[in-house]
């Protein structure tokens, strides 16, 4: 009776995971961070998660998405949603080995990611806003749109791990990813990316700190040289597309 009740419970997990949305994303505006508690309840329910909750079976974890032999892109990722609406989305992302989901923003949004299986690299910035004046001097000498950021995570994960949160100011806003082996990653995005609603996503361009070396302006900063590691140039890009092949979601169906 007691393993029934245990099965019964992970077979609603989808279901608690949606409702658990709803409610901390009942404002639905852009820039809205859900307080502390409505966090710690989100990521703790996030933590819990496996693969086996949204009918991912070992086969399917084994996905391969491989380009033609000779070409040097990057295998292509697969996204599965599983709910979106204007107020918040949930989806998956399946990355083979070697798959990047390339370095983007999130503008006015608190995203949750947790990843669910396999093991990625994953880095993170914030912009530095107190150094816009340094940033603006360097995009006048080099004739680009690059902007000064401090780096927010730079590291491996290895699922079962703990799930994040990224907010519309801090915590990693701009991020990417590398699968190093068959990954998937569960995002949690309120509000979801809008054209409409001016939300759509950016991606940049990153280059090391040394890249723009001019003394006057390094003198400026007071930067030590152990701490330029901390730091990088991002340059938005006007032409990247980020291509995703759409998967189909077999998993629980959800009571909206």
């Amino acid at each position: 009776m007691e393993s029934e009740k245990r099965k019964s419970s992970r077979e609603n997990m989808v279901q608690k995971l949606y409702d658990t949305c709803k409610q901390i994303f009942a404002n639905g505006k852009a820039g809205y961070v859900p307080p502390p508690h409505d966090i710690q309840r989100l990521t703790s329910l996030l933590d819990s998660l496996e693969p086996k909750d949204f009918k991912f079976t070992a086969p399917s974890l084994e996905f391969s998405s491989t380009n033609p032999p000779g070409t040097v892109e990057a295998p292509l990722v697969t996204y599965i949603k599983i709910h979106e609406c204007n107020k918040f989305s949930i989806g998956i992302f399946c990355l083979p080995p070697s798959g990047v989901i390339p370095l983007h923003n999130h503008p006015g949004m608190t995203v949750f990611s947790k990843l669910l299986a396999g093991t990625m690299h994953a880095t993170s910035y914030d912009w530095v806003h107190n150094h816009d004046h340094q940033a603006n001097h360097y995009r006048g000498q080099q004739e680009s749109r690059m902007r000064l950021a401090k780096v927010y995570v730079d590291a491996d994960f290895t699922a079962p791990s703990k799930s994040s949160v990224l907010f519309p100011e801090s915590g990693g806003n701009m991020h990417c990813f590398k699968a190093l082996t068959p990954c998937i990653l569960l995002d949690v995005l309120g509000p979801p990316y809008s054209e409409p609603e001016g939300r759509h996503c950016t991606y940049y361009q990153h280059y090391s700190y040394d890249h723009i070396s001019f003394s006057d302006v390094n003198k400026e900063m007071k930067m030590k040289e152990d701490e330029t590691r901390s730091y990088a140039w991002l340059e938005e890009r006007k032409d990247e597309q980020f291509v995703v092949l759409g998967g189909t979601y077999d998993g629980p169906t959800i009571k909206l």
